[in-house]
Parts: C-alpha cells; structure tokens; sequence
C-alpha cells in the first residue's frame, strides 16, 4: 500500500479564485458569442394570421410575406441574401414587402444598397412586391434607394398607395419614407385611399404608429428594432431603437389606431451576432377584422 501523501491540498487563494473567474466568463462569453454568430445564420420561417379591418373576402386567406433589415454590408454578404430570397420565394407568398434597411450603413450605402435591392427584385408574386426604405438607405435624401429600385419589378412605396385589385374587390398597400432620416408624409400616402377601404401600410419604423395613428389604415408593417437582436427572458433586450421600450421589439402589437406588425429581420447592425433572435421571414395570412 502506498503511504498517505502528508501535504495538505493548496488552499484556494483570491488570486487564484479570481483567475478561475475570469477564464470562466471567457469561456462563457466565447460560448455565447459563437452561439450568437450561430443563430445570425439561421433563417426562420414565422407564419402568423393577422386581422385586417374591412378585408374583402377575395383576399382572405392570401399572404403576404415580410422581409426586413437585411442590412448588406460586413456582416451580411450576399450569398446569405440569396439565400434568404430563395428561402421567400418558395413560400409563393401573394405579396411580398420589404421595409426597409437594405443597406448597413448609410456612409457606405452606395456600396451595400443596389447589390441587395438587385436581389431582393428576383422575387416574384401575384399581388406584387412593395417596399419603403429605412434610415439606413438614405444618405442622400433617398435619390440612391430610389435609383436602386426604379426599373425593378419592385413598386416603391414611399409617400404613396397603390391599389392591389383581386377581380372586383381591392385593398389598398401604403408606404411611407422612414420616420428619422426620411421625410414620412401620411397624408400624401393616404390622399388616394378611398373611405372604407382595407389599408395596409409600410413602415420601417413602428415608432411611425405610435407618433400618426390613423384610423384609416388596418394594419402597418415594420421591422428596425430587430427584435432587441440580443435579448435575455427576464433581462430584456441590449439594443432597441424604440421610444416606446418594449413594445415594439417584435410581432403583432396594438398601436394606437391599428394593428403594427414588427419583424425581427434578417440583418444585423453594431455586431454580427443575435441571441434569441433568429433571422426571420414573416408569412402572414391575412383575415378579416
């Protein structure tokens, strides 16, 4: 039998209890960074009903799809884009609308916006494709975004409706420009709009809801607030651009005067990661209200 060994064990020091510490929340900080580069990667489909006040029964039941944020840049290449309208096309959605920050950065804009409106305009639908821009599209006032779109299958909405016909009946798409950086105008937007009619509106920015409630529209589609990109139960989101707190972090949520859905969004902004906040496509099914 070997003999006991007589020295005692090292009793733990400060300092060693703090190196410990630290490698520890190394350790878990490079956990969770690698699982949020992880989940910036995978693309979600989310489908949800919404209701929409004065809906005509021809557009029960038909879809439109939401895809928000997609910020083109260091952090986004294009491939994941491609992948993203692939991922959208083959839902056959009714519409598609795209609201907003197609562009990482407005300094460097020129570079990131075209390359990701030329993809995003391979989508195809029945009712159309419809898009307003976010802040980060618009350095210069919005002549780059509008250049970007013009001869693409891709009708702009900023400032303006358009009325989408399904045999006799119709509802009517809206847009405005971005509530910091743009110029939002909702009463040139809705000035077409007959009384009485089903309105749905593009906006990048819910706050947009919050700051001209309207009646007249029934639902408004936003992204911007990515939904918090990192957010914790319990603990809340790092980041959300709203001056409304949590409210418009993400999904469907009761403005003032309508309905506001908000899409996490496929991009990232400030750092390449998300934390219980996947890259999502929206389908939503639209029903009456």
């Amino acid at each position: 039998m070997d003999a006991l060994d007589p020295t005692p064990p090292a009793k733990p020091t400060r300092r060693r209890f703090l190196r410990r510490a630290l490698w520890g929340s190394v350790a878990l900080v490079g956990g969770t960074a690698g699982y949020g580069f992880y989940e910036a990667s995978q693309i979600r489909v989310r489908r949800q009903a919404v209701a929409v006040p004065r809906l005509p029964d021809r557009f029960a039941g038909k879809t439109i799809a939401v895809l928000a944020d997609l910020h083109h840049g260091p952090f986004v290449g294009l491939e994941f884009i491609r992948r993203a309208v692939a991922l959208a096309q083959d839902l056959a959605a009714d519409a598609y609308a795209l609201v907003g920050d197609f562009a990482h950065k407005g300094t460097h804009a020129a570079e990131q916006l075209p390359p990701c409106v030329r993809e995003l305009a391979r989508l195809t639908a029945p009712l159309g494709v419809f898009a307003v821009p976010g802040n980060h599209d618009l350095p210069d006032g919005g002549r780059l975004y509008r250049e970007a779109v013009a001869g693409t299958g891709i009708t702009d909405l900023t400032n303006r409706a358009v009325r989408v016909p399904l045999g006799s009946e119709a509802v009517w798409l809206a847009g405005v420009d971005d509530l910091w950086w743009g110029k939002p105008d909702p009463a040139a937007a809705l000035r077409d709009v007959p009384a009485g009619a089903a309105v749905v509106l593009l906006s990048h920015n819910p706050d947009f809801a919050e700051l001209h409630p309207d009646p007249r529209v029934g639902l408004v589609l936003s992204g911007h607030t990515h939904g918090g990109q990192a957010y914790l139960p319990g603990v809340g989101a790092a980041w959300l651009p709203s001056k409304f707190g949590d409210k418009y972090r993400a999904g469907l949520v009761q403005g003032p005067a309508s309905a506001v859905f908000v899409s996490r969004g496929l991009g990232e902004a400030g750092v390449p990661v998300r934390l219980n906040c996947p890259p999502e496509i929206n389908l939503l099914e639209l029903i009456p209200g």
